[in-house]
């Protein structure tokens, strides 16, 4: 199949091409006589003639003869040599009529020179156009065709022909600015992509604000969670909680599949090649980098370790510099175990929450001691590995009722993971963990303040005083509410007694995170960590915490435990 780069349209084969060329793109283009814009239908050509040049068009000659141009039908002969004549027939008679129309306005005192004046114009640019149209219908192949329309240096935006290329990128550059997707020469202020309806903000708490609107207006029923009683007392090891179950994502339309990576359109791989030539077609990646990355895409997929090329290390060390010698509005910080921020790439975007969360969990885990015996041989998988990992977690016999929901598979696919997922793979590997449902909110205005408790006694274990900044031994906690998920890497308690959580976001660009690794971070770059209790107002929220390691035992019962699963609900 073929592609027309001019329109977008496909057909069937290179000879259908050059038909469509020929009689779509060069046989019926209008051009007009005052300024050469072309490209447009004939009611545009007659719209942009009467409002840009309403005074050479007052007595309308000019309209009569694209209106004699636009109904003419050519004799055929070759296809080439009526083109030929035919746009040489229009050329001839609209720049005519320009003429003609232009002269009427000349002064009378020197109409002669001025006639002369003209006729000189318009004959060097009907000796232009001649030379433009025979160009185009020389390069009649299809390849040659398009070589043609790309090099001419005409601006995407307003139509201007400068004399070379860069002329142009100048023009488009100083003109423009405000149209391109990267800023101008000049500015350094970055751009930040909605990653569910691709609005471009130039500031990231705008975009993070715009965001959390669409969480909290959308309503994702295909993971709608319902919770209904059951008796666990044949079970010791896990509370009598209510059950939780997945409503069946097969009983939902497909553009509810879609939405959830289940509409078999591919996975990580084809996602981050598809987004990587947009790029280089946007400009804003060169052919060579594309090569260089795909290669370097395919060595990590081939060894099932992520890239890195996401990640920021050093963070919570750069925070417990800060605390310790400013945030004077603080009164005690807890942080977490050392944890590296995962920011989604090319090939994740829009659906890879929950695995980059499982990557920066995975990242402080391999730094604690605790648990090296789980986690020998392990490094941080990449999210075609994750899903392999969470596949052989189901083939043992965890969440049954969750691998049918996702047909028992992930590799391939888009699909978003959540709590669940995040805990049988958890369990698989042999850490004891927990999920807490906090199902309604327990504060005024919907907000969560049984949720923040929970995290302060968690990272402070209960106990009062102590240093203002504490590095605990807690990994982080994994967040997931309606749409999306997050870590918590710790939680500040202010002066004021107000508990303000510290949060990696997935969908925060490493760029931002980057700053907070400065000597002197701005309270800026803190801001998108913090989130106060106002600030949390889903309906639900749940929490996956790790709390230490399973013996073989252990593991073999919450396996068959997960056959039903269950959780601790707060309140």
């Amino acid at each position: 199949m073929f592609t027309c780069d001019i329109c977008g349209e496909i057909v069937a084969s290179e000879q259908d091409m050059k038909t469509h060329l020929l009689l779509t793109h060069m046989e019926n283009e209008v051009v007009c006589p005052f300024c050469k814009l072309s490209g447009v239908n004939y009611d545009e050509m007659c719209f942009h003639i009467e409002a840009a040049h309403f005074e050479q068009n007052e007595n309308e000659s000019v309209m009569e003869k694209v209106n004699q141009v636009h109904c003419r039908t050519p004799d055929r002969k070759t296809e080439k040599e009526n083109s030929h004549h035919y746009r040489m027939e229009v050329s001839e008679d609209v720049y005519s009529a320009c003429a003609s129309n232009d002269l009427k306005f000349t002064d009378h005192n020197h109409s002669k020179d001025a006639s002369l004046k003209r006729k000189t114009f318009h004959s060097e640019n009907l000796t232009e156009l001649r030379e433009l149209q025979e160009n185009r219908l020389n390069l009649y192949d299809l390849t040659e065709i398009n070589e043609s329309l790309s090099s001419i240096p005409e601006c995407p935006f307003c139509g201007k022909i400068e004399p070379c290329n860069e002329d142009l990128e100048t023009h488009v550059k100083t003109k423009h600015a405000n149209l391109l997707d990267t800023p101008a020469e000049g500015r350094n202020q970055p751009f930040y992509e909605c990653p569910i309806c691709g609005l471009i903000c130039t500031n990231y708490q705008i975009l993070h604000e715009h965001i959390d609107l669409h969480l909290e207006e959308s309503h994702f029923e295909a993971t709608k969670i319902i919770f209904l009683k059951h008796d666990f007392d044949h079970v010791p090891h896990i509370s009598q909680e209510p059950l939780i179950t997945l409503l069946s994502l097969k009983a939902f339309p497909g553009s509810t599949m879609k939405q959830y990576g289940l509409d078999g359109s591919g996975g990580y791989k084809q996602q981050q090649l598809r987004n990587m030539e947009i790029e280089v077609r946007r400009g804003r990646m060169q052919p060579i980098e594309f090569h260089k990355r795909k290669a370097d895409m395919l060595e990590s997929l081939a060894f099932g370790i992520d890239d890195g090329k996401t990640r920021t290390s050093g963070i919570i060390e750069s925070l417990h510099r800060h605390y310790q010698n400013e945030a004077r509005e603080v009164r005690r910080v807890w942080l977490s175990t050392g944890v590296d921020h995962f920011y989604s790439s090319l090939g994740d975007k829009g659906w890879g929450c929950g695995y980059r969360n499982f990557q920066m969990l995975l990242s402080s885990l391999l730094r604690n001691d605790s648990y090296k015996d789980c986690l020998k041989d392990i490094s941080i998988p990449c999210i075609p590995k994750i899903q392999s990992m969470i596949e052989d977690a189901w083939k043992e016999g965890f969440d049954p009722q969750g691998a049918s929901q996702l047909n028992n598979r992930l590799q391939g696919t888009k699909a978003w993971i959540g709590a669940c997922e995040i805990y049988s793979l958890l369990t698989s590997l042999r850490l004891k963990c927990r999920i807490v449902d906090f199902h309604k909110p327990t504060g005024p205005l919907g907000t969560h303040p049984r949720l923040f408790e929970w995290i302060l006694n968690y990272y402070s274990s209960g106990r009062e005083g102590g240093p203002k900044v504490v590095c605990s031994s807690k990994p982080p906690i994994y967040l997931q509410h309606q749409g999306h998920s997050r870590t918590i890497i710790g939680i500040e308690e202010r002066k004021n007694r107000t508990l303000c959580l510290l949060i990696f976001d997935p969908g925060c660009p490493s760029r931002e995170m980057q700053k907070l690794l400065k000597q002197d971070i701005e309270s800026t770059s803190l801001k998108q960590l913090w989130r106060f209790v106002g600030n949390l107002k889903h309906k639900q929220y749940q929490i996956v915490a790790v709390e230490g390691v399973l013996s073989s035992e252990e593991k073999a019962a919450r396996m068959k435990a997960s056959q039903i699963f269950t959780a601790e609900r707060i309140p």
